[in-house]
Order: C-alpha cells, then structure tokens, then sequence
C-alpha cells in the first residue's frame, strides 16, 4: 500500500508539474482568451512558420541522435511502430461504432486522425523527458515520421472500402507523403543524419536553445483554436468524448507495453506511447479532405486538438511515464 501511494504521489507531482509548465499555461491562455472572446489571435503565417519551424527542428536533432544508433537497435521500434499504425486506427473504428451513431464515413476519419501523431504532443513529451532528467533514443523522431502515414491510410481505408468511392489512392498517398508533416521531419532526419553534431553545432542556438520559447507561442496559437472550436464537439454527441478521453489513455498505454515487450527503454517506451495516445490535426486533416469530402473534419479536429490534446499535456504524458518506469528495463 504504501509503495502504491508513493507512486500516486509521484505520479500527481510529474502531473502537476506539467501542468504548471510555461507550454501548458500558454495553452490554457489561449483557451481562456478564446472563451472571454479576447480580440486576441495569431496571424496565420505566423502558424505556418513555426509549425515548420518545430517539424524541421524535430527532425533535425532526431537526425544527429540518430547517427549514434545501429540498424539493430532501430529495426524492432520502426517494425513495432508499423505494427501499432495499423493496430490503432483499426481499434479506434470498431470503439467508434460502438460508443457513437456516426457514419462511416466520419467514423474513418476520425480513426485517421487517432491513428496518426501530434507533433505538439511528441514535442512536449520530449520536453518532459529532459526535464525529468530521462533519456530517450536517437531514433525518436523517426518513429514519429513512420506513426504519421500508415495511421491515415488504414482510417481512410476503412471509411471507404472500395477504390472507386474515393478520390483515389495515389493521390491520397501523395498528399500524406508530400504533406509538410513528412517531408520536413524526413528531410531534417536526413540533413542532422548527413551533417552530425559537428554541423548541427553552428545552428544549435537556433533550433535547441530558442525550442522551448518558440514552443510556447505555438501553443498559445493552439489554445486560441480550440477555445473555438469546444462548441463543435456537441455535435457527436457523448459517445465521441468518451472516446476522446478514454481511446487515447488506453492506447498510450498499449505503446507502453508493447516497448517494454521488445526491450525499449523508459525513455522509449513514453516515446512510443505519447504517439500511440497522440492524434493528428495537422497532416491528417489535409489528407482526410482530400480522399474524404463528405465527412465531418470539425468532429475529428475538436476531439483531437480540443479534448485529447490539452488530455495528454496534463494527464498523458505523466500517466505513461509512470507507467514507463514500471514495465521498461531500467
């Protein structure tokens, strides 16, 4: 017993902690000013940039950690993340028809959604882990670019089960694979790959020291947003916000032990269980409007960025950290 409250207050320490941390204030400011209708707002190129800003610094450092790894050492993760991108969105459809009347059609897309990653979320996790003081692989961000398409493809798939009721594969495929998401976290995997810690080291201040600061801003951005968009989510009813508290924890938690499984590390196994419990509302949302024009985007982009998002900043990324330190190898 007491060992178990020792974990509980740990637990609510790394929560609180998290919570009282200047991304996650910034986030609940933007919510706030939304809420009070503040004349508050952030132009949208300002969005775009730095949204390309955190892609390519992702994947630049991702890049330079990776080069310190062997093929071995990332082979089981990349293969258990191809693993999990079918999985998930899989599972999310069949909870989807379960807890909601939705269609098909909105049941897929929102299943793309929750089968492909967040960005922000990854990005915050990260921040967590350094500040925890916990180390975590090289090969982080390349697991986010293989979570981010497969997760898509099979919500799409699923929505529309044959070729001809949609707008086509290829073209869906292109989207995702040439979708900012993609070509900027592989294109920065590549560049910090070929140039290593002495090339990274000249453009270190910009993409490491100002990281944190510009992430602020970011999500300040996205607390205005979704302080917009609380309204929509009525629209399905409480079914889909069940789904969007529950299905995230449960699938975070999935990526927890499947890492632990195959040996990954505490840092790894959060790794892969914040983009297990993360949803997309950046590439996936492109994707879903081209191969998916009847459906509903508002639905799946307020259950992402409205309730799963600002869930896993407060409660997800502590949650599988703790339950990291308890089945990965130390």
């Amino acid at each position: 017993m007491l060992h178990q409250s020792r974990w509980g207050t740990l637990l609510f320490d790394a929560a609180l902690t998290n919570l009282l941390s200047p991304p996650v204030l910034a986030f609940g400011l933007g919510v706030l000013a939304a809420a009070m209708k503040s004349d508050l707002k952030v132009p949208d190129a300002m969005m775009r940039a730095l949204s390309i800003y955190l892609l390519l610094a992702i994947g630049l450092k991702g890049g330079v950690a990776l080069r310190g790894e062997t093929a071995a050492a990332v082979l089981g993760p990349v293969a258990l993340s191809l693993a999990l991108g079918v999985i998930i969105p899989a599972a999310a459809y069949g909870a989807l028809r379960v807890v909601t009347r939705l269609s098909r059609v909105d049941r897929g897309a929102i299943a793309a959604h929750y089968g492909s990653t967040s960005l922000v979320t990854f990005t915050a996790a990260l921040v967590f882990l350094d500040s925890a003081g916990i180390a975590y692989p090289g090969y982080a961000a390349t697991l986010l670019a293989v979570l981010e398409v497969p997760g898509i493809l099979i919500g799409i798939l699923l929505a529309r089960r044959h070729l001809a009721k949609t707008a086509g594969w290829w073209p869906t495929l292109h989207e995702v694979l040439t979708g900012k998401s993609v070509l900027l976290l592989v294109g920065g995997l590549a560049i910090g790959l070929i140039a290593g810690p002495a090339g990274y080291t000249p453009i270190e201040p910009v993409f490491t020291d100002a990281f944190r600061g510009l992430l602020v801003l970011f999500l300040l951005a996205l607390g205005l947003e979704v302080g917009h968009r609380l309204g929509t989510i009525r629209e399905g009813g409480a079914g889909l916000i069940a789904f969007a508290l529950v299905f995230p924890l449960a699938a975070g938690a999935l990526g927890v032990a499947a890492a632990a499984l195959i040996g990954m590390d505490v840092g790894g196994a959060v790794v892969l269980g914040i983009l297990c419990a993360s949803a997309s509302y950046i590439a996936a949302p492109a994707a879903v409007r081209l191969a998916l024009p009847d459906a509903n985007t508002a639905l799946s982009l307020t259950a992402s960025i409205g309730i799963t998002f600002p869930l896993n900043l407060v409660i997800g990324i502590p949650a599988l950290t703790w339950l990291a330190q308890q089945l990965a190898p130390q």
